[in-house]
């Protein structure tokens, strides 16, 4: 007698990945790849995009929309069938989505930390003064300027490889880069000395993926569910909501960081500065045990009333 086995197995999923095209997306992309096929045995395919961030790269962020257009393109495969799931550097996406789609799982963080690439000196402090540094981070840029005021920072755009040439090409002394994106392309030789957070805080959710899907799609959540690091995906909502509070951008002035064990008391803290005034950056933080997304959202929150209570104010007309 044979026992009759055609419920007892699942059908592998058919599921195409929507991805930017820059070499760092599509390594995270493969990443994911990789594990949906080894740990869930899916059959995965890629589908390389450009999208508009990608494209304009003569104006600042703020300037265009922000860091959301790196991922509409992606949404709209999403919509219309092309693809099945997105994968996100998490810092990229904007803290609400549109209506219709899911953050299905946030995976396990790289190094969070900031990186200080250059060719020629060793750290921040061995800059000279009038030196140049590159980035189009408005949070980059205030801290920055609170760290060596001195210094002149000019925008810089691009995927990772054409930072890294521009820096090359001696157009600037020294760039501020994501630990994580030069880590995962093995590229950490290029990484002269990390950010320490109590001096560089880092963006919210900085060096953590995101996996996002139609709401409809149930089957892709419970499946995804299955690559989700807790930790990780509670520690990132405190500090989205963080963002969320204060306007919902991802290209403002804002840095916002987790850390410590979190049934005991994760400790958040966040700094906000003025990209066109001088002025001291607004410091905030609070401790308390975050065990589920309601504790996570409710210790944002928090802290951005502490944000505003300092004279934190975006102005969605800030320019970098």
């Amino acid at each position: 007698m044979t026992a009759d086995t055609s419920t007892s197995k699942k059908t592998a999923l058919k599921v195409v990945i929507a991805t930017r095209e820059s070499r760092l997306a599509m390594w995270q992309a493969e990443h994911v790849q990789a594990l949906l096929q080894t740990q869930l045995g899916w059959q995965v395919d890629l589908l390389g995009m450009t999208t508009q961030g990608d494209q304009i790269l003569d104006r600042s962020l703020s300037k265009v929309g922000g860091k959301g257009l790196f991922v509409k393109e992606l949404e709209t495969a999403l919509a219309d069938g092309r693809a099945d799931i997105a994968v996100h550097s998490l810092k990229d996406v904007p803290m609400d989505l549109p209506p219709g789609f899911a953050l299905a799982c946030v995976m396990e963080r790289e190094d969070p930390r900031d990186a200080f690439v250059s060719n020629t000196y060793a750290s921040l402090a061995a800059l000279p003064q009038g030196a140049v540094v590159g980035t189009s981070s408005l949070r980059r840029l205030v801290l920055l300027k609170s760290l060596r005021p001195d210094l002149r920072i000019e925008p810089l755009r691009g995927n990772l490889d054409t930072r890294l040439r521009k820096l090359d090409e001696g157009q600037y002394d020294a760039i501020v880069l994501a630990a994580a994106g030069l880590k995962r392309l093995g590229m950490q030789s290029r990484i002269r000395a990390t950010f320490e957070p109590d001096a560089m805080l880092p963006a919210a959710g900085q060096g953590a993926l995101g996996i996002e899907v139609r709401a409809d799609r149930q089957d892709l959540l419970d499946g995804l569910a299955q690559l989700a690091h807790m930790p990780t995906w509670l520690a990132v909502t405190a500090e989205r909501t963080v963002s969320r509070a204060m306007g919902g951008s991802c290209s403002m002035p804002l840095a916002a960081f987790t850390t410590g064990p979190q049934h005991a008391g994760m400790r958040l803290e966040a700094a906000w500065g003025d990209p066109e005034a001088a002025s001291p950056l607004v410091r905030a933080q609070q401790q308390s045990p975050v065990r589920n997304f309601s504790e996570a959202e409710a210790l944002g929150e928090q802290v951005a009333a502490m944000l505003r209570a300092g004279g934190a104010v975006w102005a969605s007309n800030a320019s970098a």
